[in-house]
């Protein structure tokens, strides 16, 4: 079982993990040992997520998220499938919480009148110094 909150645990069997080999250097023991993990996890078909942080997840623009729904984690950054086993937990854990946090309303804004007075001043000054900047007449 995956703790995400007090609310939300997810079992074991919404889970599937597959071993694979790593890639990159690593000598002979990259070629001959699984110590990779796949992790997929199907957002859609969850029973223990809400339907809202479904759809946050889903839309969140992630490359790991297929257009099934199905979240697939890579973890290969330790030599031994136990410890990228915990990673890739981790990192689920990381992306649903990041699901569950609630954007702020963007409020659109103005610029006061003071600022835009100050800006209009600043390219006005801008443009008497580059007009000084001409040629000179004797």
């Amino acid at each position: 079982m995956l703790r995400i909150t007090d609310q939300i645990t997810i079992p074991e069997a919404e889970l599937e993990f597959q071993a694979i080999r790593a890639q990159g250097s690593g000598g002979q023991n990259v070629n001959k040992v699984s110590s990779a993990v796949h992790l997929r996890f199907d957002i859609s078909q969850s029973v223990v997520l809400p339907e809202y942080l479904k759809a946050r997840l889903l839309a969140l623009s992630d490359s790991r998220i297929t257009s099934d729904g199905v979240l697939v984690i890579k973890a290969q950054k330790f030599r031994s499938q136990e410890k990228n086993r915990a990673d890739a937990l981790e990192r689920l854990k990381e992306v649903i919480q990041e699901g569950l946090v609630v954007q702020k309303a963007r409020r659109a804004t103005r610029p006061s009148l003071g600022a835009k007075k100050k800006r209009i001043e600043k390219k006005k000054q801008r443009g008497q110094k580059k007009q000084l900047r001409g040629k000179v007449d004797l």
